[in-house]
């Protein structure tokens, strides 16, 4: 859902965190989860001295990476169009392992060609779904490929963490509800007792005073 995508953006950059140049990650040098490459990729010169590099990616803020999620990652895989919760869980998906595989692990969900492009075909295969069942399915698969990489040993406790905790807060976008450290959306909350009874008794004097 469009609404959803500055919260589902702000969740991904925690999980990805600050600078990081783990030796035994494939993408190399990262900054709030953007690699060196995809910065190249986008002439991302931030310190203006004509090339891209380590520098750059190390200059790289928060409303520079929120931007780098939103078009190339959340646009891509056409979460605005997507069911809330469902949305989070491909997004994040995107983010950690690439729009296209993502776009892949929900087309094969929903039995359609696995093109890994999400278009009118994808989009219309989703309605009329279990959300539930779609959100449960996309994360079950996306772990079961994660172990299946070399480096899963090194990285499976925080993988493990990152997709445990993608799918509890897409299941309670599910139902309205955001977890505590999420701004909630559209909740209203109840009525303590006290002030119930106190109202009741408000109504019912004015009731009274007008027979």
């Amino acid at each position: 859902m469009r609404q959803n995508a500055d919260r589902a953006i702000r969740l991904i950059l925690k999980h990805e965190g600050g600078y990081v140049n783990h030796p035994r990650d494939p993408g190399g040098a990262t900054n709030r989860g953007v690699t060196i490459g995809t910065l190249r990729s986008l002439g991302m010169d931030l310190d203006g001295d004509g090339d891209v590099d380590v520098t750059d990616l190390k200059l790289l803020t928060e409303s520079d990476a929120v931007r780098v999620y939103k078009r190339f990652y959340w646009d891509k895989v056409e979460a605005d169009a997507m069911p809330s919760g469902l949305d989070y869980t491909v997004a994040d998906f995107a983010v950690n392992s690439g729009p296209r595989r993502a776009a892949q692990h929900l087309q094969r969900a929903l039995g359609v060609t696995a093109d890994g492009d999400i278009g009118p075909i994808t989009l219309r295969a989703i309605e009329g779904k279990d959300v539930r069942t779609l959100i449960a399915t996309i994360n079950d698969s996306r772990l079961k490929f994660m172990q299946g990489l070399s480096i899963w040993p090194t990285f499976k406790k925080g993988w493990s963490r990152r997709v445990a905790e993608v799918r509890s807060t897409s299941m309670s976008w599910v139902d309205g509800f955001a977890r505590p450290d999420v701004e909630p959306i559209n909740v209203t909350p109840p009525t303590p007792d006290w002030l119930a009874g106190l109202i009741a008794g408000i109504a019912a004097f004015f009731k009274g005073s007008r027979k």
